[in-house]
């Protein structure tokens, strides 16, 4: 049986003023920011970060059932501190965007960041044969890009655009300032073949639920569909993946950028499934340097939100098999009743 076709939702249409508007207000903010050293602003972050905990009960919600799914021996004291900081490295994520530019050169990256097993991915990155780059919604994911153009590696970040095009457009300025080039994740498809032939890196975020169209594989103790595009891209092309990530150290704008794990074409040649492995494979890499700080992962975002076929089956089975238990509970009811009744009319 095919997967259900779901529904394609309605795009939302958006008001330019209004979207003008709102870039108005966060430029003015930025320029606000700016005011301030980068320390004040994510201790500012933080309080915001605590201020969204709060108040955003549905992603705290989903944060604090997705802590407990992943990390089921933990106390619930851990679960709830554990959700708390992710929200605020979430806002300290943005100062570290627009402060970036500002404070990090080639001269002085060594304040700012320091690097852990990564010598061996850099200097494949730097022989132009082609290469991906994986990593997940973790820490300051976005700086890793950054350094690597301002360094002049040849890297292409896949991104998904704004629906504020005028939001977009400065966000995009922002991160491609130094040398990073950003390729927007609808027309993406049609210029990998001829960037993998020109030996470019492409980096990618790996995290994001797939649909039921995706891989599944296991994350975190449960089955996550993964997009399927980096395993066909490595298998087609013969690329090695690196998977990588970049650590905020402490509360600082300080971080460690590591590589977890590389995945060489050799290793999956006599796989029966090399899609489903490498994609496994990577999704496990990930895993390992969310453990090790896992209070810098996206626990909100809907990471399990689709369920693998025979799942879905099940919940569907058992749900239908409750209808049924429900139904006939009801019609013995509705017997005992009129027996009930009968016998009063006739006593």
């Amino acid at each position: 049986m095919a997967d259900e076709q779901q529904p394609k939702k309605k795009k939302k249409k958006h008001n330019p003023v209004l979207d003008w508007l709102l870039y108005a207000v966060v430029r003015i903010l930025v320029i606000f920011l700016y005011i301030f050293d980068v320390e004040t602003n994510l201790r500012f972050a933080c309080v915001l970060g605590d201020l969204l905990w709060k108040f955003y009960g549905r992603g705290r919600q989903r944060a604090l059932e997705n802590l407990r799914a992943s990390f089921p021996d933990k106390s619930e004291e851990w679960i709830q501190q554990t959700g708390r900081r992710s929200f605020e490295q979430l806002v300290m994520l943005t100062i570290d965007i627009l402060f970036t530019p500002r404070l990090v050169r080639k001269h002085n990256w060594r304040q700012y960041s320091r690097f852990r097993h990564a010598e061996q991915a850099k200097w494949m990155i730097h022989e132009r044969k082609g290469l991906l780059l994986v990593t997940g919604h973790y820490g300051n994911f976005e700086i890793t890009g950054y350094m690597m153009g301002l360094f002049g590696f040849d890297i292409y970040s896949i991104a998904r655009p704004l629906d504020n095009k005028y939001l977009n457009r400065f966000l995009y300025g922002v991160r491609e300032r130094r040398g990073q080039k950003i390729i927007d994740k609808k027309g993406a498809s049609e210029m990998m073949p001829s960037l993998v032939q020109q030996g470019s890196t492409l980096g990618f975020i790996a995290d994001q639920d797939a649909g039921h169209k995706g891989v599944f594989v296991d994350f975190f103790g449960r089955k996550a569909s993964t997009y399927k595009s980096i395993g066909l891209l490595a298998l087609t092309y013969n690329l090695p993946i690196v998977i990588g990530y970049s650590r905020r150290v402490d509360n600082r704008f300080f971080f460690e950028l590591g590589v977890t794990r590389i995945i060489f074409p050799h290793e999956w040649a006599d796989k029966d499934d090399p899609l489903t492995w490498v994609t496994a494979e990577y999704s496990k890499a990930i895993e390992t340097f969310v453990r090790e700080d896992p209070t810098q992962y996206w626990w909100l975002h809907r990471r399990w939100k689709s369920r693998p076929k025979e799942e879905r089956r099940r919940a569907e089975a058992l749900a239908a098999s409750q209808e049924v238990d429900a139904a006939s509970r009801d019609c013995h009811a509705a017997q005992a009743a009129g027996q009930v009744d009968a016998s009063l009319r006739s006593a």
